[in-house]
Formats: C-alpha cells, sequence, structure tokens
C-alpha cells in the first residue's frame, strides 16, 4: 500500500513509501538534501519497520530534535500502526 506523510521539523515536505506487510519499499523524499535521502532510501529498500527504525530513529540533524532518518522512522511506525 502507498503512504504519503507530511514531515516536521526537517527539509523535505512530503515523504512516500509502500509498506507491504511489513517491508518497505519505494521511498521518496520531496525536498531536502537530494543525495543523502536517495542514499537512505536505497539503502533500507526492502528492510522490514522494525529494522528501519531501530537503526533511524532518534537520529538529530545539526540543532534539530529531529532528521530525515528520524522522520522516516516515525512515518513508518505510524502506517504499521494503521495511524496514516
Amino acid at each position: 500500500m502507498k503512504y504519503e506523510y507530511y514531515p516536521k521539523g526537517i527539509c523535505p515536505m512530503k515523504l512516500e513509501f509502500d509498506l507491504d506487510g511489513d517491508v518497505v519499499t519505494n521511498i521518496v523524499f520531496t525536498g531536502g538534501c537530494n543525495g543523502n535521502l536517495k542514499a537512505i532510501s536505497n539503502l533500507v529498500d526492502g528492510w522490514t519497520v522494525d529494522e528501519i527504525t531501530s537503526k533511524l530513529a532518534g537520529n538529530t540533524c545539526g540543532f534539530k530534535q529531529t532528521s530525515c532518518a528520524d522522520q522516516l522512522s516515525i512515518a513508518l511506525t505510524k502506517a504499521k500502526n494503521g495511524e496514516l
């Protein structure tokens, strides 16, 4: 199933991904650091929600309380829990 999430506190304006059961694919960030976000998306493509969140949850960016990686983990957890 395709999901859209509008992250808070980071540069990208939108985050999209597919969730098939617990497996995450086709992650796309709109805006932000294009190269880095493509790298993150490619690295975790095919991982489960739990695998991704265990690695990325809580990461921060500079002085911010969150990061693109952290917002991805938040979006995936919300999707998994039926909150999106």
